[in-house]
């Protein structure tokens, strides 16, 4: 059984790994960070936050300084489609964003049919209210 969990990733309870959902390939185990299976670019945030004052003339130029930030971008290893960015201080190690009850996950799903893609382009159902809310004006 596969558990669609974001649009990048999901999981195979059955294997307990973690899986790009753009390829398939199995990236890391479930149980651990998924960022540990994927490749790794430590940007420099002033290639994605371009300056806006002349770095020459000012100190401050309404860019992230390299020394208190750094952006890190993680990708499949197997077809290099970008699965997540994060913004963290220099040193900081990958935060562990998703950390998922296995096991219960496990039972919740063990009598549904796998979604092998998420629903678009319905709006969910509205609840109609049978009273109403002009009346007390």
């Amino acid at each position: 059984m596969k558990v669609l969990i974001t649009e990048n990733l999901r999981i195979d309870l059955d294997s307990e790994q973690w899986e790009c959902r753009h390829c398939g390939g199995v990236l890391h185990p479930a149980r651990d960070n998924y960022k540990r299976g994927l490749l790794v670019y430590n940007r420099d945030p002033r290639e994605i936050h371009k300056p806006l004052l002349d770095p020459s003339k000012y100190t401050l130029t309404y860019s992230p300084n390299p020394e208190w930030c750094r952006i890190l971008e993680y990708y499949c290893r197997h077809c290099g489609a970008m699965i997540e960015t994060e913004y963290l201080p220099p040193g900081h190690p990958p935060v562990r964003d998703i950390e998922l009850d296995i096991d219960a996950l496990k039972a919740q799903w063990k009598d549904r049919p796998e979604v092998a893609e998420a629903p678009i382009g319905s709006d969910p159902p509205r609840k109609v209210h049978s009273h109403d809310h002009g009346a007390h004006r």
